[in-house]
């Protein structure tokens, strides 16, 4: 499975690439263009067709954007990619920390006696439009809507993914897929909504019980949606996608050039998610929106029974094929393989699962410097050999019909140094103080984040990412709303699957991040009259042991010990029937008492 994709600007090309790009200001009057990494349904994958800002600018990361001027061109990226963009743009484009410094702001400095500034309606969701034009409010910029720039100069653009789409089953869904509409047709007809416009892949597959290939390791097919508050559904998805699925009789499907012309016509209010919503609709919707929100968001993320069951069902497959992975991986002399090496044997072992569908991200196998780079992405050009001393940073996930999986392992090659194993040991403490905490009903990620940067903190270290990430049931592996970061105010609810992945990174040297997946529960009732509110808890569904050598024993508190050695008794018990007598052996010694 071992595979990328050549939509990026090598950095020779990226002079040319932009040059062509301001000839197409230049010809049609406008003084810069926006190229954001998005498509036209607004979620964070994008197929190759859609990899505008890569091709243009050699920019991989999952988040970003450039604002390509006359004289001058910032990629904006966030502390993610501090890193990785410094080694990917040519020096024709000036990085810039986002959100720190806002496009707003850059686009005034940047064009002090005003200008004109163009933009595809279809690319930007109609928040980003609404508060860009509302900071350019009288500095002279004007925002105006054109046809893609980037897709005029792009020869060779990949076409439009038409892979098929197929049924995901109902027992592993846990509901059918018109019990769901229904239910959320109620929702609407209480707000006094008459439809919802749903743009978002992973919605639309969640409502529909189906899934599709459109994204390379994501299970979307491409389309859109209007629910009705009847709850009949009209779907406007290419017909070959489809094939012969049966999607019930709620269902009409259309051809997807009929979807602008279905918006225009609806009548009342219509929900929508002004954060998905491409700003080409919000034109036809002006004075109709309820800002109500995704009406699927939150129902996909409160996992049902039957979801939560497949999602520990394949977590155990999975720690199954990564603790393989990790006693092969201990027998190899450091400077004998390489991060593809490792790459290729972890996809090898997970491909042995006959319910695997795909890997659910590109594998991160970062060595040395490398694993600095959060989002690191080995290539033939960057592929680094394991050498003693190294720490190497394993992050993959697979995407199996009854769960998605996203586990991250931090290394030891060979004997590690004493500051790696100093911040190993309290990035461990971030992830366990996660791990064993209880907190009262409606707290948000925001409130809770804190908590898993506090050993660092304390240290005076940090990282430049989110703690956790919502996750889907055989959809995306980064999904909303839920997620811990200090910018997420969505109340953690039962059901909700996010990861707990702390990290410490110093470039140039090394990195470490530990990530397993928890599912939010009822806290089970303390053994005290005092307690006065329902609380929350989590339930790890990750299994797999965490490198014994990286930690000083001394750093731990006794609950802190107590904790990793009852979680690695359990990695024992539930992973070493499914493994080889070798893995097994090795898992035994990896799993020992600290």
């Amino acid at each position: 499975m071992f595979q990328t994709f050549d939509v990026t600007a090598r950095p020779e090309q990226g002079p040319d690439r932009l040059a062509a790009l301001r000839a197409e200001l230049e010809k049609d009057g406008y003084d810069g263009f926006l190229i954001p990494r998005a498509d036209a349904h607004q979620g964070e994958y994008v197929a190759p067709r859609d990899e505008r800002l890569s091709w243009l600018t050699g920019f991989t990361g999952s988040a970003g954007f450039c604002a390509a001027l006359r004289d001058s061109a910032g990629v904006f990226i966030d502390g993610r990619y501090r890193t990785q963009v410094k080694r990917q743009v040519a020096d024709v484009y000036t990085p810039v920390p986002w959100p720190e410094v806002t496009l707003g702001d850059w686009l005034v400095e940047q064009l002090p006696e005003g200008g004109t500034l163009a933009y595809d309606p279809w690319l930007h969701a109609a928040r980003e439009i609404r508060e860009l034009t509302t900071r350019l409010k009288g500095s002279g910029i004007t925002l105006v809507e054109t046809d893609n720039l980037v897709d005029r100069i792009w020869d060779n653009q990949p076409a439009p993914p038409m892979q098929p789409a197929t049924a995901h089953p109902e027992d592993i869904a846990g509901e059918s897929a018109a019990a769901k509409a229904a239910r959320l047709a109620e929702g609407l007809r209480k707000g006094g909504q008459s439809a919802a416009v749903i743009t978002l892949p992973d919605s639309i597959m969640w409502l529909l019980n189906i899934r599709g290939a459109d994204i390379p390791r994501n299970p979307v097919a491409h389309g859109f949606a209007i629910l009705h508050s009847d709850g009949c559904v009209d779907l406007f998805m290419e017909a070959q996608k489809l094939g012969g699925l049966d999607l019930g009789a709620h269902v009409t499907c259309h051809a997807p050039d009929r979807f602008s012309d279905a918006v225009a016509g609806l009548n009342g209010q219509v929900a929508v998610d002004e954060r998905s919503l491409p700003q080409a609709l919000a034109n036809l919707l002006e004075g109709r929106m309820a800002m109500t929100g995704d009406p699927c968001a939150l129902p996909k993320a409160r996992k049902n029974a039957a979801e939560i069951a497949g999602s520990a069902a394949a977590h155990l497959r999975d720690g199954a094929a990564v603790v393989e992975t990790l006693a092969w991986l201990d027998a190899q002399p450091p400077g004998s393989i390489t991060e593809i090496d490792v790459v290729k044997t972890l996809e090898g072992f997970r491909a042995a699962d006959p319910s695997l569908r795909d890997i659910s991200f590109e594998t991160i196998s970062g060595t040395g410097p490398n694993g600095a780079v959060m989002h690191y992405r080995v290539t033939e050009e960057t592929n680094t050999t394991l050498q003693d001393g190294h720490l190497l940073v394993l992050d993959s996930g697979g995407q199996y019909l009854d769960g998605t999986t996203d586990i991250t392992r931090t290394i030891a090659i060979g004997t590690p140094g004493r500051d790696e194993a100093e911040a190993f040991t309290r990035v461990l403490q971030g992830m366990i103080a996660i791990s064993r905490l209880r907190w009262p009903e409606g707290r948000s990620g925001r409130e809770l984040e804190a908590i898993g940067r506090l050993p660092l903190w304390m240290a005076g270290q940090d990282f430049n990412h989110g703690l956790g990430h919502g996750v889907g049931a055989y959809l995306s592996v980064h999904e909303g709303p839920q997620g811990l970061s200090r910018l997420n105010t969505v109340p953690l609810e039962p059901g909700m699957i996010l990861s707990n992945e702390p990290g410490y990174y110093r470039e140039g040297a090394f990195g470490i991040r530990i990530e397993n997946l928890l599912v939010v529960e009822d806290a089970a009732p303390l053994d005290t009259s005092d307690a006065d509110r329902k609380m929350h808890a989590w339930r790890t569904l990750t299994f797999a042991p965490i490198d014994h050598r990286l930690v000083v024993p001394e750093m731990l508190s006794t609950g802190e010990r107590d904790w990793l050695n009852s979680y690695h008794a359990d990695v024992y018990r539930n992973i070493a029937p499914r493994l080889s007598a070798t893995a097994a052996k090795w898992l035994e010694t990896a799993c020992a008492p600290l």
